[in-house]
């Protein structure tokens, strides 16, 4: 007997033609009428352009290299931030902080204050967008009530047309998650489990004050530093090989640059430290370190062979975030 003809799919609609393909839910039939649904059509495409297009999404903004920081490295930490139109009534503060108690974008406590969570998946290759789609949401919420994820329209606003540009942006940095509420002592229920949990897992992290978003972190073997830097990837890599040929990239006595990793368009160098090296120890190191790293970057000269032998050895080291 004859199989039977699969019939053919039918389109989901017209199709679209020399036109733009409209945004619609994930789940939804793509617009242009191939009838597959949008994430696995042109959603699919639409969210690589804008990963391809965003390679730096906190460019721009005061402090981007914190900005990174606090996205990729640090498990605790809350900033303050100035909108560029000022506070809405209600609204007595805008903070951004490094998590929130189960994962949620963003929340509106009470009293109207606004947090907003860095360190959540966003739905886009644009971080700075969905940040901003999220935060213009939690300051129109209902006191007390959490903010949920939503997909950012294409053409919404990014954080630096939402964030005054000539704003600070001092990070402070918490042993804990406490700062999720006006009353940790007395949470319950999810978010006092939630608490433990976060606290629990935050390795003991501080911001060194000598030089500019350089993170000392402990482990249980060994301590670290990462250095976020905005200095271009070739370039920051030839003067780090350029120290490294002549012993002067550590920080000190069996203290080690180990490599580096790229997040968010910026390069992260890495120094191993030893397991009682606090970060008050590595104060000074650092700034005797950033005098050599400014003159390395000031020096065109071609990499000698060691050099090169230096750089490939960071350059194979090197680990890509984001």
């Amino acid at each position: 007997m004859a199989k039977k003809r699969r019939p053919q799919t039918k389109a989901a609609g017209p199709r679209v033609a020399n036109g733009e393909i409209p945004v619609v839910g994930a789940r939804e039939p793509c617009p242009c009428g191939s009838g597959r649904r949008y994430k696995a059509c042109h959603g699919r495409e639409a969210a690589h352009a804008v990963t391809e297009l965003v390679q730096r999404p906190f460019e721009g903004l005061p402090g981007e290299c914190d900005w990174v920081a606090l996205r990729e490295l640090v498990p605790a930490a809350t900033v303050e931030l100035t909108l560029a139109e000022g506070l809405p009534e209600g609204v007595p503060s805008v903070t951004l902080a490094t998590v929130l108690p189960m994962a949620w974008p963003a929340l509106r406590r009470d009293n109207g204050t606004v947090l907003l969570g860095l360190q959540n998946d966003t739905p886009s290759g644009d971080i700075s967008r969905d940040l901003a789609d999220t935060l213009r949401r939690a300051l129109t919420a209902e006191p007390g009530t959490p903010v949920a994820a939503e997909r950012a329209p294409g053409d919404g606003p990014r954080l630096q047309d939402l964030l005054d540009p000539k704003g600070t942006f001092s990070p402070t940095l918490h042993e804990g998650f406490e700062f999720w509420l006006e009353d940790a002592a007395n949470a319950t229920g999810e978010v006092a489990a939630s608490l433990e949990r976060a606290n629990a897992a935050a390795i003991p992290t501080a911001r060194l004050t000598g030089v500019e978003a350089a993170y000392w972190c402990e482990t249980p073997e060994k301590n670290h530093l990462r250095w976020v830097m905005s200095h271009p990837e070739e370039k920051l890599l030839d003067a780090l090989a350029r120290l490294h040929a002549a012993g002067a990239s550590s920080l000190g006595e069996n203290t080690r640059l180990v490599g580096s990793f790229r997040a968010h368009g910026l390069t992260v160098p890495v120094w191993d430290l030893p397991r009682g090296m606090s970060a008050e120890d590595t104060e000074k190191p650092a700034v005797d370190l950033a005098e050599r790293l400014a003159e390395a970057l000031a020096t065109d000269a071609p990499l000698t062979p060691e050099q090169r032998r230096a750089r490939g050895g960071l350059t194979n080291r090197q680990v890509t975030l984001s």
